[in-house]
Order: structure tokens, then C-alpha cells, then sequence
């Protein structure tokens, strides 16, 4: 490594490999990297996160020796370069070489980084058997003349990387399938929040008909109520022996203890059976003024019936029960 302060050899350095190929195949990851013109340096932290190492000053120490690791501030410092930008960049942020990195991949225990492990491995013996090793140029050099010669990428190598990008293709294919699933299950939970508010909008407005319907009904016994408790002069033309509204209600008051709903009922039915003489009204009809349902109302006028109140004559030519007073 360069010592701190002292300029390096400026002169232009083209990599037989491309950098960014190498690390991808050695580590199995696309880290940050850092080009001056002395080579490459790589975030510790990220080579050792991809490598599946736990503790990444620990890796350090054991793998990497002091002079091919160093921290960003006194790397940018050697070539008079400031600080990247951005907070994940620290001055203190401990940076290794390529020399570092390849230390670090040939002492992880991944699968992945057994072809680079068995390339560089492959790379030792030639040259302890021949004195060097070349890579193989390229079928296809630059026509530029003075363009410097382009290699071929050794096979483990291209291997490790094209098996990486399948790898990456098919976890892309694989987000895309459960971000497909996440939208339909979002709209399938918006779906049924929207049929909660409208049922919970309908519920609500039944409950308000069915307060609004009671309280209909409330008044109108306070109302009679209150005239049975006043009673006014009989209407001209009535005998004393003719029954009213008024009579006939206090008459019931007084010989049955009733609910609400019972005398509900009374108070629609007999009006119409003091004028007409008779009820001839349907039991939907009857239900629709007093609020109840049809089977209450019919219980409500076996009642009547049980205690005398209204008798039963028969049914109209509608099917529909005719009702008439009874007689104390």
C-alpha cells in the first residue's frame, strides 16, 4: 500500500479483468467500490456482509494483513481526493484492496466462492509450473490503434457470474410473483373494508328508522294519554251508552296490564272500530303503522281477543280477519 502523503504513479491502469466482474463473481454481490489510480478499494463492511461474515473486524483480523487495509479518510488522502459524499461514506470507514478482498473470499466457507476459490487456486499452480500465467485474449480486439488488449474472461469465472445473474433473474421473477400476490390481497382487504362501511352505513340507518318509528309511536300514546286523562264533552248526537276512543282505551287501561306493543295496537285499532264498527285492516298493514312486525301484531290481537276486548266475525273477501268490539 502507498504510504500516506506520498504521491503514487498517476500512470493509467486498465484491468484485464473488469473490476466490477471480478468482485461480483468473488463475493456474489455488486459492493461499493472506490477507483483511484492505484488500484481498487472496497468497503470492508460490504465484502464482509455478502460473505456472510458476522463480525467484519474479527474477518479482518484474521484474514486481511495491515498493509492491504486502511480507513476511506487516509486511502482519498494518499491521492489527494476528498471524501465521497454521503453518510454511508465515513472517514472512518475501513477500506481493503483487491488483495484484501481476495484474502477475504479465500477464507469464506460459501459455496459460491468455490469456482473463484478453485480459479485462483488454478492460478498458483500454473504459475508454479510454468513461471506465469496469461489469460487468453479476446476473438475480438479494439480497432483503435494503441487500444490496449482485451482478454478473455477465464471460465470459472464467467461461470460463477452467469450462474449469479440466473440466481438474480429468477429472485427478481420471484419479488415480482409476491408484489403481484401483496396487490391483489390489498385489494381484496380494500374490497371488503368497503363492504363493512356500506353495511355498517345501512345498519345504521335501519336503527335510525326503527328510533325514528318508536318515538312515532311513543308520542301518539303520550298524546292519548293525555287526552283519556282529560277527557273532553261528548260529541253531539252520542248517547252515554255509545262508546268512543277515549272510553274504550280507558276501558282496556283499566282491565289489562299491557306492554308498549299491545297498546301500540290499541291505540290504531280502536279509532277505526269506535267509527266503522269494525276492523278490516290486513296485518301488514297494521305492522307497517305500528312499527312491529306482522307476527307481533298477530300476537297482540290474540290478546285483545283472549281477554274480550275485540271479537273475531269471520274474514273479508281479501282474506283479511274482520275485527268488532267487545263487550265488557
Amino acid at each position: 500500500m502507498n504510504e500516506p502523503g506520498k504521491r503514487p504513479d498517476t500512470g493509467k491502469r486498465n484491468d484485464a479483468i473488469d473490476a466490477g466482474d471480478f468482485v461480483y463473481a468473488a463475493t456474489g454481490a455488486r459492493v461499493r467500490r472506490l477507483t483511484v489510480y492505484g488500484g481498487h478499494w472496497f468497503p470492508a463492511v460490504d465484502v464482509c456482509k455478502e460473505l456472510g461474515y458476522a463480525n467484519s473486524r474479527k474477518a479482518l483480523d484474521d484474514h486481511v494483513p495491515e498493509d492491504h487495509r486502511d480507513n476511506l479518510e487516509t486511502v482519498t488522502g494518499s491521492y489527494g481526493l476528498s471524501v465521497p459524499a454521503g453518510r454511508t461514506w465515513r472517514r472512518d470507514l475501513q477500506m481493503i484492496d483487491l488483495q484484501g478482498l481476495i484474502l477475504l473470499v479465500n477464507g469464506c466457507t460459501k459455496p459460491a466462492c468455490a469456482p473463484f476459490k478453485q480459479w485462483c487456486a488454478e492460478v498458483i499452480e500454473t504459475v508454479q509450473r510454468e513461471g506465469s500465467y496469461t489469460l487468453e485474449e479476446a476473438e475480438v480486439q479494439p480497432a483503435e490503434p494503441g487500444a490496449p488488449i482485451a482478454y478473455a474472461m477465464p471460465e470459472q469465472v464467467a461461470e460463477a457470474i452467469v450462474r449469479l445473474e440466473e440466481r438474480n433473474l429468477q429472485a427478481d421473477e420471484q419479488l415480482a410473483v409476491a408484489q403481484n400476490e401483496s396487490l391483489a390481497l390489498q385489494r381484496t382487504m380494500l374490497d371488503m373494508q368497503r363492504i363493512m362501511v356500506e353495511t355498517q352505513r345501512a345498519s345504521l340507518a335501519a336503527h335510525q328508522a326503527m328510533a325514528q318509528a318508536m318515538e312515532r309511536i311513543a308520542n301518539r300514546i303520550d298524546t292519548l294519554a293525555l287526552a283519556l286523562d282529560r277527557p273532553g264533552p261528548a260529541p253531539a248526537g252520542s248517547s252515554p251508552a255509545d262508546p268512543t276512543t277515549e272510553s274504550v282505551l280507558a276501558d282496556w287501561r283499566q282491565r289489562l296490564s299491557v306492554t308498549s306493543d299491545v297498546w301500540a295496537v290499541a291505540v290504531v285499532i280502536v279509532p277505526v272500530l269506535v267509527e266503522t264498527g269494525e276492523l278490516r285492516q290486513p296485518l301488514d298493514s297494521l305492522a307497517a303503522r305500528t312499527g312491529l312486525s306482522v307476527h307481533r301484531v298477530n300476537e297482540c290481537l290474540r290478546m285483545l281477543r283472549k281477554h274480550a276486548c275485540i271479537h273475531s266475525r269471520g274474514g273479508g273477501e281479501d282474506g283479511a280477519p274482520v275485527y268488532v268490539l267487545g263487550r265488557p
